[in-house]
Formats: structure tokens, sequence, C-alpha cells
């Protein structure tokens, strides 16, 4: 067992698996739900980004979550910890496939991963590395309660431009005002 399971009303989150190829693939394909993640890439580069995904947890201990739809039993995209040698500090992060976007997905998600990084792995702040022109993920930040910190390049070879880094300490998530 690569990391735990976690649970929302709506969705599963899970280490990565080989069957999550085929939604790992559609959202790498897609030039809306690929811009701010790299670009487009084709199957064989979707499957090394999952690969890539999922060593990240016996590497580091953490790592993005395939999401579950509860509902229909689809994959519709990652989210979770990430933090590749280099990168500006330990991040939470979402990608969804494009016809998941705009029900709450990505915010749902990033919650129960927020919560499961402060209390189970300790972390004491999060980052959030957004594209400056990604707007809903901006909006899906501000929702969390992050905010803009500084603007950072992010290493090459996959990326080479500047990302807003937007975030918060583990003091700030505990005492933000709770939906209920």
């Amino acid at each position: 067992m690569l990391g735990p399971t976690l649970q929302t009303q709506r969705l599963t989150l899970r280490p990565p698996e080989a069957r999550d190829l085929d939604a790992w693939a559609e959202l790498l394909a897609n030039e809306e739900s690929a811009r701010f993640i790299g670009g487009v890439m084709d199957r064989p580069q979707a499957w090394r980004v999952l690969a890539l995904m999922t060593g990240s947890w016996p590497l580091r201990g953490f790592g993005q979550f395939s999401v579950i739809e509860k509902a229909s039993g689809q994959c519709v995209g990652r989210v979770g910890a990430w933090q590749p040698e280099a990168w500006p500090g330990r991040e939470i992060g979402w990608a969804l496939l494009r016809r998941a976007w705009g029900q709450g997905y990505a915010t749902e998600a990033a919650v129960v991963c927020m919560d499961w990084v402060f209390d189970d792995l300790g972390w004491p702040e999060v980052i959030h590395c957004i594209h400056p022109d990604n707007e809903p993920s901006k909006a899906v930040a501000a929702r969390l309660g992050s905010a803009f910190l500084r603007a950072e390049r992010l290493p090459l070879p996959q990326y080479d431009f500047d990302c807003e880094i937007w975030g918060q300490t583990r003091e700030a998530w505990r005492g933000r005002p709770r939906r209920v």
C-alpha cells in the first residue's frame, strides 16, 4: 500500500494505479486541462507522468492521489501532495479532466489533502504553484484560504515559467472558518 485512501462526500482519493492511465492520458491529451501542467502529452508520456507521481509515494512518503468520483466510479483527475527535487516547497496541487471542471471537485479534494498533510504528516505550511494566467486555480487557492506569497521560476525541464506561489501555514489552516 503506497499511501492512505481519503474520502469526501463525493470523492475517493487513493494513490495512483495502472488502471488510472486512461484518465491521466485524457487529462494530458486535452489542450485546456493540460495547458498549465506542462502541456499536451501523448499516452506514453502520460504513462511516465503517472509513474513519476506514483514513485513519489515510496520516495517522499506522499504524492498525488487519483481522484475517483463515487457516483460513477470514474477517475476524474489528480490532487495531492507534490515536491519533486528543486521544487519551491511542499505543494498541494490539482488537475482535473475538463469534463470534471466546475463541480467543486478541486476544492473538495484539496481540503481533505490539506487536512491530511497538516494533521498526519505534520507539514508546517503548503504552497500551490499556479501559472499567472490560471484564474480558476487561483480561485481554488483563495477558497482554501491561501494567499499569494511570491513569484518564482519553476525548475526545468518540464516547466520554464514564473509561477505564482500561493500558500498558507498550518496555523492559518486550522484557524480558518470551516464550512458546515
